[in-house]
């Protein structure tokens, strides 16, 4: 293994895993979350011990994490003490990217605040899903179809006044869904950090290191210019190693016993891979074409072995009928097949307790 590799498992709590789910939610800052269970479990995996579904819903129900449109358009599972001032610094170019579409569905400011003062109104006493939304906005004789809700609901999310809070449960069934809920309410108020430039560089660095500036301007979604501007402010608080590769100043601790080579069942979506604009150190081009992101842009829930990309893995999507053995595919040959199912089996037993 490289050094990059054994300091990239590390920087990602995954040989040094964090105390609890939101601890290691605070060290990533932002876990990229459209699928709601790979985001979970990207937290799960990166706490100690035998971390469950139950215990990262919990989180989201008491308020220390929240999920929305942090950077890049995505959703992202981030703690609620850090979503107004992250977006803060990526809001403004977020809603610029989103523009064009919006004038196709003829949304305009008029209409963002129409339905900011209905939502407001009916968000008062409680959380509301998204269909509920849905209703709430033909109500109002705007047709959600077409993805006019969708973005409606984005465009509230990145100017900060909606995230996605309380997990909603289902009976017998692994829960999907989350309740919107008004961000005034439900983010506790904190002092943002003194340059949010810099601080969203470094937060980077540290759950994501060794990365680049253009590893950082792809994650964060900012212009090249931004990013070289994020790195010259926060620099003095990250260490460069060399050829503008950068370092956290002080390293989680690694967990007694751990292997940088054993293999890991990652979700979809994971930090780990997608969130550079290099992919090159921790994945071949075969196993980035069977991974992704696809024409789709779905990227698959994936094997690691020795820090690198060895093969992908699938369950059931359906709710409530998920499988107990998850399905491995194997890139490599060579994989030994216990790592395999010991992987596999642990995130069957963290999905096990919802």
């Amino acid at each position: 293994m490289t050094a990059l590799l054994k300091e990239r498992l590390r920087s990602h709590r995954l040989t040094a895993p964090a105390r609890t789910p939101v601890e290691a939610a605070r060290h990533m800052l932002a876990v990229q979350s459209q699928d709601f269970l790979a985001g979970r479990w990207a937290l799960g995996i990166r706490a100690a011990g035998s971390a469950t579904l139950a215990a990262v819903d919990a989180a989201f129900d008491r308020g220390e994490l929240v999920r929305t449109h942090t950077m890049r358009g995505t959703l992202h599972t981030v703690p609620a003490e850090d979503v107004r001032w992250v977006l803060s610094v990526t809001g403004e170019r977020q809603l610029r990217q989103d523009a064009t579409r919006q004038r196709q569905l003829g949304i305009d400011d008029a209409l963002i605040a129409r339905v900011e003062a209905a939502f407001r109104d009916r968000l008062a006493d409680g959380g509301r899903n998204r269909a509920q939304l849905f209703d709430d906005l033909t109500d109002l004789g705007i047709d959600p179809g077409g993805q006019r809700g969708v973005h409606l609901i984005y465009a509230l999310n990145v100017r900060g006044i909606l995230v996605q809070g309380p997990v909603v449960r289902r009976d017998g069934a692994v829960s999907r869904e989350q309740l919107f809920v008004l961000a005034e309410q439900w983010i506790p108020e904190t002092a943002a950090p003194a340059d949010p430039l810099a601080e969203f560089f470094v937060r980077y660095v540290d759950g994501h290191g060794p990365a680049t500036v253009d590893d950082f301007a792809w994650w964060s979604g900012l212009p090249i210019t931004a990013a070289r501007e994020a790195v010259e402010r926060g620099r003095h608080r990250v260490t460069e190693t060399a050829d503008g590769v950068y370092v956290a100043a002080s390293h989680p601790r690694r967990a007694a016993g751990s292997d940088d080579t054993r293999v890991l069942a990652l979700p979809m979506f994971d930090e780990y891979y997608i969130s550079y604009a290099d992919r090159s150190a921790v994945a071949s081009a075969e196993s980035m074409a069977l991974i992704g992101p696809g024409k789709n842009g779905m990227v698959r829930a994936s094997l690691l072995a020795a820090g690198r990309i060895a093969g992908a893995w699938t369950h059931s999507a359906a709710v409530g009928r998920h499988r107990e053995h998850p399905i491995p595919e194997l890139f490599d040959a060579a994989l030994d097949l216990e790592q395999v199912a010991a992987a596999l089996r642990r995130y069957a037993d963290f999905v096990a307790v919802h």
